[in-house]
């Protein structure tokens, strides 16, 4: 056959599977193990997509249960004689609530709370049930003076069924301990727990005077099919008008699907930066790999064999085992899948099932294989660049590849997937935009600290060095070193660590609250204005400060600039919110600024001027949010009379102090008569006095809720450690695929190291020496990138703290001293481990054996 006939022929497309076959042969445990590097980060998202599905399928199934009626109608006001003949006509069933915080007094254990209390009459729910011990106690409740307490409640101040809760002036019998009500989850029960109590009942408490702040809820259930959209579209301009809010299954049915789903799209990123960690060791490993095979391939093409069949080849092999991977990812994530719930339990209002997904498990193969393509074209395509020439001529660096249209086209294609996948998971342009600049960045910073490492080894090292340290530090450079790789995948894994670790207690340190001193740390409220000097005066007799008592009013804002809420509607192209017309807002009115404020726009006007638009001075995100400014004008319902004002200034506001802090403040001399409530703040030195107090405050004054924040402070605690344990759950892929591609990798040096430490044992060198040059490569390279990993993670957690949480930037860096001495001792466990097979073998046995 002459070389014409040999150029001319059609590609054997079972030659090249036979010749991918054959060819991977002696090679296929290390191919593995390169192709090891995808699994973790494929069983992620498999899991997280099954538990998406799942958790759709569930959330449509028992989507009835989490409303617990067909309709539910709600407003904060009762109900006008302009709207009680629409609400009493709805339905073939209906219930009604009464729902508000209130504290509730236990007089077994003189244990004091703040708890949100429900009083209900009807049947509801209709759907589902109020899960109690025992079993009757969630409906055989409503029929006399008897109540529900959450298990949360009882386990706090163990208390049982046939004890007894006071709640304002009444005291009932504990008939059952609430399990779970509809729609709640047990973050919310630990936050707000549930006390339910018959509705006939809620006058004799005394809790339900005016100014009170209760919720109005009203269920409906149909006997027969009614078309709920429909009816509610009918009835939607009434509830508006008269302030009301509805809510159907399915309106349910989306919300909570749309708030699960931002959850598991948050999943789907970290297991996705988990799989590019992966991609990070498949193309490295592909990398040597090929570098290895230039004699094979130069061969192969000296007898005849195209440049595109020796790409096609060894494309096959990658392909075949990425398939491998790909399946063993999606087994491991379908049983993975079966643990989310059980870590999730406390978040998800619904009982999730644990079924197999089969989209999820097509999907993580498909995305597995086109990721061991994609990432490991950038090596193939230098296959194409291999001449019969290399026979001759064995180094790597000869074969071109930096002009290689085709190697920025893989490029291209790589950062057009992490950009679309990324938005498929936020469903935003722009952040994904973000996150795919902020992962290049990354991988320039960590490349160039590479770059810089051998750049500078090769100007630095003296041949005055000890001999140990020249050939350690030399390995750094040498052809076939290992530096980029292991910097890139390693520095990746410790960025992404520490940022959680960073991140988490930056929002710690935001909520942390210091006993020490005399910073507030009990709030009264709902304190009626002929209360104020009485508690006041029992707060002294207590021993504890008064540290601030602030008026309060509730106020509507009716105009802005003299649009209503209904010319906006109209006109789209108004930049003011909807709801800046439909927001309840607490306000208050003082002479002076407090400790937390300043005036960033406009000038404090302190008292109001008889005859002239009341100055007003807004804080500065309502200004943003609302497009509102210095001199525009606001007209405020208050209590049924309108008051025009001006805005005079615009303040900037300190809301991580705990102090009674507002979007709005008027000047003295305006609100004094209006209808308000009153706010105390105290500080109290030990939970012994803090429950003398809430007892004493309890008793005289039932109507006045407490919130501790010390307790608040425990609860968020224990709210931010099952959030941590998630997160932490999640980011374990990360932390596997990180050592994964850690061991994959400096176990590739294995294979590069071996000529070398074989040369150095024939020429004399000992066992010492040759693990004391293995160490320092690896401790030089383990410690370098997981220090350039934290600096980046340190920058990126700056970034978010002042961007996206908009918080101080602080943080505890002893995770992290943690994390950069075992990622450094794990390098050299693992790279001293790789000299172990050449220093307990005779030389020539490994040199037979390579």
């Amino acid at each position: 056959m002459d070389i014409n006939s040999i150029t001319k022929r059609k590609i054997n497309i079972s030659w090249l599977f036979q010749m991918a076959l054959r060819d991977s042969r002696k090679n296929r445990s290390r191919l593995l193990l390169f192709i090891s590097a995808i699994v973790f980060g494929i069983a992620a998202l498999v899991a997280i997509y099954s538990f998406r599905y799942n958790l759709q399928n569930d959330i449509n199934a028992q989507a009835a249960t989490l409303i617990g009626a067909d309709l539910v109608i709600s407003g904060n006001k009762p109900a006008d004689t302009a709207v009680k003949p629409l609400l009493d006509s709805l339905g073939n069933q209906r219930s009604e609530e009464r729902d508000f915080a209130s504290m509730i007094y236990f007089p077994k254990t003189q244990g004091t709370r703040l708890v949100q209390v429900r009083a209900l009459q009807g049947g509801f729910p209709y759907y589902g049930s109020l899960e109690t011990e025992p079993v009757a106690a969630g409906s055989s409740f409503k029929k006399g003076k008897t109540a529900l307490i959450d298990k949360t409640l009882a386990l706090q101040f163990n208390v049982h069924v046939n004890d007894s809760v006071k709640v304002g002036e009444v005291t009932f019998l504990i008939a059952g301990i609430l399990d779970k009500a509809p729609g709640q989850t047990g973050v919310s029960s630990g936050i707000a727990p549930i006390v339910y109590i018959p509705l006939q009942y809620l006058q004799q408490t005394g809790l339900s005077k005016k100014g009170s702040r209760i919720s109005y809820n009203y269920y409906y259930q149909y006997k027969k099919p009614v078309n709920i959209s429909k009816l509610v579209k009918a009835i939607q301009p009434k509830l508006d008008k008269a302030e009301m809010n509805v809510e159907t299954v399915e309106i349910r049915k989306e919300n909570t699907g749309r708030s699960f789903g931002d959850l598991t799209r948050f999943l789907s990123l970290v297991g996705f930066i988990a799989l590019l960690l992966g991609c990070v060791g498949v193309a490295s490993a592909i990398h040597i790999y090929i570098r290895e095979k230039i004699a094979s391939i130069a061969i192969m093409r000296c007898l005849g064999v195209k440049a595109s069949e020796a790409f096609l080849i060894y494309l096959i092999q990658i392909v075949g085992i990425g398939i491998i991977g790909a399946v063993a990812g999606a087994v491991l994530g379908t049983s993975i899948q079966r643990l989310l719930p059980m870590v999730m339990k406390d978040f998800l209002p619904i009982t999730i099932s644990t079924d197999i997904s089969w989209l999820a498990i097509g999907q993580g193969i498909l995305l597995g294989v086109i990721i061991s393509i994609l990432f490991a074209l950038l090596p193939l395509i230098s296959i194409r660049n291999i001449s019969p020439l290399n026979t001759l001529r064995m180094n790597y660096d000869s074969v071109n590849v930096a002009r290689d249209p085709y190697r920025w086209l893989v490029y291209l294609l790589i950062v057009l997937f992490v950009l679309s996948f990324t938005f498929l998971q936020l469903d935003s342009w722009l952040a994904s935009i973000f996150f795919t600049i902020g992962i290049i960045i990354a991988f320039m910073v960590l490349a160039f600290t590479a770059w810089l490492l051998m750049t500078l080894m090769r100007l630095f090292i003296k041949s005055t060095w000890s001999y140990l340290f020249r050939q350690g530090f030399a390995n750094l450079y040498r052809p076939n070193n290992q530096t980029i790789i292991l910097i890139v995948s390693i520095g990746l894994s410790t960025t992404f660590i520490c940022i959680l670790f960073f991140i988490q207690s930056i929002l710690m340190g935001q909520i942390s609250l210091s006993s020490s001193g005399n910073q507030s740390n009990m709030i009264l409220f709902d304190i009626q204005t002929g209360q104020q000097k009485a508690v006041a005066q029992l707060t002294k007799q207590q021993g504890l400060p008064v540290l601030q008592q602030v008026p309060i009013v509730a106020v509507k804002l009716e105009k802005i600039n003299g649009k209503t809420e209904a010319d906006v509607k109209k006109d789209t192209t108004l930049k003011i919110p909807v709801r800046a017309f439909t927001w309840d807002y607490r306000v208050t009115y003082r002479d002076t600024l407090s400790a937390t404020e300043k005036i960033i726009k406009g000038e404090w006007v302190g008292k109001s001027a008889p005859g002239k638009e009341i100055p007003v001075s807004i804080e500065d995100n309502f200004s943003k949010r609302n497009h509102v400014n210095v001199g525009d004008h606001l007209v405020f319902n208050v209590q049924g009379v309108p008051m025009p004002a001006i805005v005079s200034s615009v303040r900037q506001v300190n809301w991580n102090k705990i102090q009674t802090n507002f979007q709005i403040v008027f000047p003295a001399g305006v609100l004094e008569d209006a209808p308000q409530f009153h706010v105390l703040l105290t500080h109290v030195p030990s939970a012994k006095a803090s429950a003398k107090f809430q007892q004493a405050v309890v008793r005289q004054f039932p109507n006045i809720s407490i919130i501790d924040l010390g307790l608040v402070l425990n609860v968020i605690d224990g709210l931010l450690d099952k959030i941590g344990y998630v997160i932490r759950f999640m980011s374990a892929f990360s932390i596997i695929t990180g050592i994964v591609v850690l061991v994959a990798s400096v176990r590739i040096s294995k294979y590069q190291r071996i000529q070398e430490s074989v040369l150095l044992r024939t020429l004399g060198g000992s066992r010492k020496q040759i693990f004391t040059i293995a160490a320092l490569e690896y401790l030089f390279l383990g410690s370098l990138s997981a220090l350039t990993g934290i600096v980046i993670a340190i920058s990126g957690s700056w970034l978010l703290a002042k961007y996206s949480f908009e918080v101080p930037f602080t943080i505890n860096l002893l995770p992290a001293v943690i994390l950069f001495f075992i990622i450094s001792l794990l390098t050299i466990i693992i790279g001293l481990l790789n000299s172990r097979g050449v220093l307990n073998k005779p030389p020539l046995e490994i040199l037979r054996g390579n």
